[in-house]
């Protein structure tokens, strides 16, 4: 966690400085475009601040107040940026469209450019960093200021194509219309972000998660995991919480039983970067039915040779049903 705050400070830092670089460029050339796209890093900047708060809250260990924690607030976090860039793609679109129709004199485009140029790579791959450390770790913040910095970064290069019309062919009105595709273009991330949010914070299945989590446990399944089934999964920020049922041999002790608890944890712990808590049923197998299912070769009791291992997916998974063969 302390790792995403830091990079989410440096994304903070970074989106400062690409304010001073776009502002830079609007003065020079005048340009509608390139002020929504100056715009659009005032929102950077609100929207990195709250972020960066949301994961230092995150952080904090849970009290009587909040059991599970503190990570529901980059939901939060992540439905007001997401609200803000919706909130500037609207403003945007009525500012390029007055100016479609009342045009004024663009200046220095090609300085404009290169400023523009700079701005926008950095922006792509500050973008690019804070997406794929907020998929490892499970940051909603994170994911969605990665997105709405890639966003950016793609917005820039569609900016570019219009200056280059504009400089080569002295076609002005390619400034607002640009700027007007821009507007739209952010205003449809900041619904994905903000639909995205609202989902974390109704608890509605996330099916990369739970396909990802599955494959893993299905793939290195332990020979005294006979079956798995029930999985939930909630996200409290990068904390992930586990309901689930694991079917075990019936004869085990609980001590065994909390054993295989804990590699199973291990295991998600090592395969995917984040921390989790688990709330696990644990079941007794059902021979002889499940006897033909299970993979322990070193049974003293089983009452039917095994015939087949199910292959643990999202489908059967999820479903509140022991496996078996009758």
């Amino acid at each position: 966690m302390q790792n995403n705050i830091k990079l989410q400070k440096f994304a903070v830092a970074v989106a400062i400085l690409l304010l001073l670089i776009k502002f830079t460029a609007y003065l020079i050339t005048h340009s509608n475009a390139i002020l929504t796209d100056a715009l659009e890093s005032v929102v950077n900047i609100v929207a990195g601040a709250f972020g960066l708060y949301s994961l230092i809250l995150a952080a904090k260990p849970k009290d009587k107040d909040h059991p599970y924690g503190h990570g529901k607030i980059e939901f939060i976090s992540a439905s007001i940026e997401g609200s803000m860039i919706l909130i500037a793609g609207i403003i945007i679109i009525g500012k390029s469209g007055f100016n479609l129709f009342y045009p004024h004199s663009i200046q220095n485009i090609g300085s404009g450019i290169i400023l523009i140029t700079i701005a926008g790579a950095i922006n792509f791959l500050m973008g690019w960093i804070m997406e794929k450390r907020g998929k490892k770790t499970n940051s909603l913040t994170l994911i969605a200021g990665g997105k709405h910095l890639k966003s950016d970064g793609w917005s820039t290069l569609g900016l570019l194509i219009g200056l280059a019309l504009i400089y080569f062919f002295k076609y002005e009105w390619i400034d607002s219309v640009v700027a007007i595709l821009f507007g739209l273009y952010i205003s449809y991330e900041g619904i994905r972000i903000v639909r995205r949010s609202v989902a974390g914070i109704m608890d509605e299945a996330d099916t990369e998660l739970l396909n990802s989590i599955i494959s893993t446990l299905n793939n290195n399944r332990g020979p005294n995991w006979v079956d798995i089934h029930n999985l939930r999964i909630i996200k409290y920020g990068s904390t992930l919480h586990f309901d689930s049922h694991l079917t075990i041999p019936y004869y085990f002790s609980i001590k065994e039983g909390h054993d295989e608890l804990e590699k199973m944890e291990q295991l998600i712990h090592l395969n995917h970067e984040t921390s989790s808590e688990w709330f696990v049923h644990v079941d007794a197998c059902v021979p002889p039915m499940m006897c033909k299912i299970c993979i322990k070769t070193d049974c003293t009791v089983r009452q039917a040779a095994f015939e087949n291992r199910i292959e643990w997916n999202l489908e059967n998974v999820l479903q509140n049903r022991k496996h078996g063969i009758n």
